[in-house]
């Protein structure tokens, strides 16, 4: 999902009454799940997008000075 963030990506997941998405990014050392919510239309809501967006960020900015 290049809208979110480099490597990111969605995971789409069927239940028996439901089809719910995962946005996540791979990294060289974790996954980074940055939303989850049942999907009910075709296009990712725009609110998922700039959660994981912020997140993706925050994420980005904690995790600086541990490398």
């Amino acid at each position: 999902m290049p809208v979110v963030g480099a490597r990111c990506h969605e995971l789409r997941i069927q239940d028996q009454n439901r089809t719910w998405r995962i946005i996540y990014r791979v990294d060289r050392d974790a996954i980074v799940i940055l939303e989850v919510f049942a999907k009910t239309s075709q296009a990712t809501p725009k609110a998922a997008i700039e959660l994981s967006q912020d997140r993706l960020r925050r994420y980005d900015e904690a995790s600086k000075g541990r490398s």
